[in-house]
């Protein structure tokens, strides 16, 4: 059996070859960025939110690594801690807790959002609402961990 060709080869992009598929124009005062997220809210929450727990990760991997010296050599753990006291791991420390309060907390905005349908409508609000909170948490904690960090 011989199959019948219609003229036009179907290209991968869903349009046929010499024509190309149609774009949705942006409605009136609106942006177009040409991608699927246009670096809203959502983008930038998921970004965050997997920089933050793979940051979160690799502290884990390293805390876990230097409290395990203590049953290979106490000297050796003495001699890593020693080396975590300087103003350098101070600041890495502020930065951690940066991470893990917005980690958190976007967390909690992901179940909302997962777990409740009108929850959905309001994701851009939620997301600001994390960042506020999360920053009004860390300056309770930065200035009082930073006064310790800088005075020894």
């Amino acid at each position: 059996m011989a199959e019948q060709s219609t003229g036009t080869l179907a290209t991968p992009t869903g349009g046929s070859r010499g024509t190309s598929p149609r774009v949705p124009e942006p409605r009136k005062g609106q942006r177009f960025a040409g991608t699927l997220y246009r670096g809203r809210e959502g983008m930038w929450s998921w970004v965050l939110h997997r920089i933050t727990g793979v940051s979160i990760y690799f502290f884990l991997l390293v805390h876990i690594l230097d409290t395990a010296l203590v049953r290979i050599s106490p000297e050796a753990y003495d001699a890593v801690i020693g080396t975590y006291k300087n103003p350098v791991m101070g600041l890495g420390e502020t930065g951690l807790v940066a991470a893990i309060l917005f980690h958190a907390l976007n967390g909690l905005r992901i179940i909302l959002i997962d777990f409740w349908a009108p929850a959905t409508k309001h994701q851009r609000l939620l997301f600001w609402i994390v960042i506020g909170v999360a920053v009004v948490l860390f300056a309770g904690f930065a200035p009082r961990h930073l006064m310790n960090v800088f005075s020894e």
